[in-house]
């Protein structure tokens, strides 16, 4: 239980609170607390919790897509015959680990096209949908760490030096 409130801690801190004094009034002590547990590095005791519950919601709403095992469709780099791409594969042998964590997230609560046409870019050869109706923002952010927790040390780390940068 107190794993669970830290990460929902964690996740208002860093995803949800306007940097300022607001931030340093709210993230200071949470710090200093999560410092005294030893958990300001991954704000969880358990830093597998979050990728646990994060797999049962993968199994449950991607894996008609994405595969049990995060394969992807066959031929995922070559357009269907309606122009778009076939879902890719969210392990080392796709590109997901390319982007940062705010277009991850973007896609998959806004969907393929609006994510991408917030980006400014008009190209539709995505079909993912959005989940934003299906999951809270919390849930999603749990299937990515899930997603993430499948990768090589690499490229996770390669990942999250893309995630800071942007």
């Amino acid at each position: 239980m107190l794993s669970v409130m830290l990460q929902r801690v964690r996740t208002t801190i860093t995803r949800r609170v306007a940097p300022g004094p607001a931030l340093a009034l709210v993230s200071l002590p949470a710090f200093c607390f999560a410092t005294a547990l030893g958990l300001a590095e991954t704000g969880s005791a358990n830093a597998a919790e979050p990728a646990k519950a994060g797999e049962a919601l993968y199994q449950a709403h991607c894996t008609a897509c994405h595969g049990e095992t995060l394969e992807g469709e066959k031929e995922w780099q070559t357009p269907k015959d309606d122009g778009t791409l076939p879902a890719p594969p969210h392990d080392d042998s796709g590109h997901t680990w390319h982007h940062p964590d705010n277009i991850l997230f973007d896609y998959t609560k806004l969907g393929g096209k609006e994510a991408m046409r917030r980006l400014g870019v008009a190209i539709d050869l995505s079909g993912m949908p959005g989940f934003g109706g299906v999951l809270s923002d919390e849930e999603i952010w749990s299937v990515l760490d899930y997603i993430k927790s499948t990768w090589s040390g690499r490229n996770r780390d390669y990942q999250r030096d893309r995630s800071r940068k942007n």
